[in-house]
């Protein structure tokens, strides 16, 4: 049985495109901020803790999305 592009069971609040204003609540491994948007988490690179910005999804995967700064 196929699946029209959409994987089973697979949601995610964001998506490609969209923008949202989010306060990064912390900062990951590789140094990238992390926001949530609906418990989703999202990395943004160049953000320190406690920023508030504007930004981009430019990717979503199964568990992770990224985004970019888009006004601060």
């Amino acid at each position: 049985m196929q699946y029209s592009g959409e994987r089973k069971g697979f949601s995610s609040p964001v998506n490609v495109g969209d923008t949202y204003d989010v306060t990064i609540e912390d900062v990951g491994k590789e140094g990238d901020g992390i926001a949530r948007i609906e418990g989703f988490v999202i990395f943004v690179p160049n953000t320190k803790k406690g920023e508030s910005v504007k930004v981009r999804v430019t990717k979503v995967s199964r568990r992770v999305g990224f985004a970019e700064v888009v006004a601060e």
